[in-house]
């Protein structure tokens, strides 16, 4: 595989909406981890990540794909890079300590510390041929007949009934389903009504605008987020404050990782916060996106109870749009 300057494919993208039923749709467990774009050639295995940034070195684990008896190559597959914790359910603040070192002699311990797998839910390209515009049906019974033989990846069936699979998904502790038109063909970059994800717990990306101090015992560490989005003008609003959720091991992590983003004045209009506390407040260069759960929007058109997820490195700050629920 020559040096390449972008990935092969940008990755289809799902609508968020209602879970539909019928013979023409088939479901698929969401995973809470990082989409990436797997680019199989002349005995190197090279991954994108959703924003095009070449993450193969985080991950020295996943590249033996190169290697797989069952892969016809060139070859392009996509699928997400999850951990498990404990309990056996993909854990995405695990995740973030493998997303950022490269350092050969770090990624030696977290390895074992925090151990990676993909979850594979589509094939590309197939001995040198594309499918993008082969149906779903095509593509998904070409992946289930891949003897990948790769401890390390992992094809997780498709499902017949949505609800079933929804179920299985709050059971397991997974982000929700995908559920997948039948007759759909790949769509490179571009967001389609032909995949909808059907989540059990609204969730949504927030920037983190700035930090309110703790108290109590997070007294001298950061107590909660400001956190904002684009409106339709093209204008950084704030849309809440989350503190719930954050661990102590998170917020180290945090205050390290935040140190250097901090700025003299908010970057949008702090008029709704209280005087008191933005004398307090640590505002923050716009630049890093959250994931939150949440029960809905207030009056005041804040969210409603949201629960810190993790950071979200593989989504553009610009891309972060209000869109009200």
């Amino acid at each position: 595989m020559s040096a390449a300057s972008g990935p092969p494919v940008l990755p289809m993208l799902a609508v968020a909406g209602k879970m539909p039923s019928g013979a023409g749709w088939s479901y698929e467990l969401k995973w809470d981890g990082i989409r990436v774009i797997a680019e199989v050639d002349d005995g190197v295995c090279r991954l994108w990540s959703r924003n095009s940034h070449d993450v193969s070195g985080g991950y020295p684990e996943l590249i033996g794909l190169a290697e797989a008896p069952g892969l016809r190559l060139p070859a392009v597959l996509d699928g997400e890079i999850v951990t498990l914790d404990e309990n056996g359910a993909p854990s995405f603040g695990l995740l973030q300590r493998r997303m950022h070192v490269r350092d050969p002699r770090q990624l030696r311990h977290l390895i074992i510390e925090v151990p990676v797998s993909v979850r594979v839910f589509d094939v590309l390209r197939f001995d040198g041929e594309w499918l993008l515009d082969a149906t779903y049906d095509d593509r998904r019974g070409l992946l289930d007949s891949l003897d990948i033989g790769d401890p390390f990846w992992e094809v997780p069936p498709a499902l017949t009934d949505g609800e079933v699979a929804l179920n299985q998904s709050a059971e397991q502790g997974l982000e929700g389903v995908v559920a997948k038109r039948r007759k759909s063909r790949y769509l490179p970059g571009r967001r389609s009504a032909d995949w909808i994800k059907v989540k059990p717990v609204k969730t949504r990306d927030v920037i983190l605008c700035g930090w309110h101090p703790g108290e109590g015992n997070r007294e001298g560490r950061i107590g909660s987020f400001y956190c904002g989005a684009y409106d339709d003008n093209g204008e950084l609003v704030l849309i809440g404050k989350v503190g719930s959720g954050l661990d102590f091991a998170t917020l180290d992590l945090l205050s390290a990782e935040l140190r250097d983003l901090e700025i003299d004045h908010p970057a949008f209009d702090p008029t709704g916060i209280p005087s008191t506390d933005r004398r307090r407040a640590h505002w923050l260069d716009p630049v890093l996106v959250a994931e939150v759960t949440y029960s809905g929007w207030a009056a005041d058109s804040r969210l409603r109870h949201p629960v810190w997820r993790g950071l979200r490195l593989d989504i553009d700050p610009q891309s972060v749009r209000v869109d009200r629920d």
